[in-house]
């Protein structure tokens, strides 16, 4: 088992708009237990390039959130 992170380990590079738009769309897919295929990460790119409004609301119908 590998260990946990260290938290002061981290680097301080701050992530783009559209990159911590990717990891929580990605974060959201995995939790719904759906697996993109491969040919679904041009769509993922496409949607992460949108506007955070776009991005939330697409999150909430992938959990089923009202």
């Amino acid at each position: 088992m590998l260990p946990a992170p260290d938290p002061d380990a981290r680097l301080s590079v701050p992530l783009s708009a559209s990159d911590r738009r990717r990891l929580e769309l990605h974060a959201a897919l995995t939790t719904a237990g759906i697996a993109p295929l491969p040919g679904d990460l041009a769509a993922i790119d496409a949607l992460c390039v949108l506007d955070d409004t776009t991005n939330a609301t697409v999150q909430r119908w992938i959990s089923g959130s009202p």
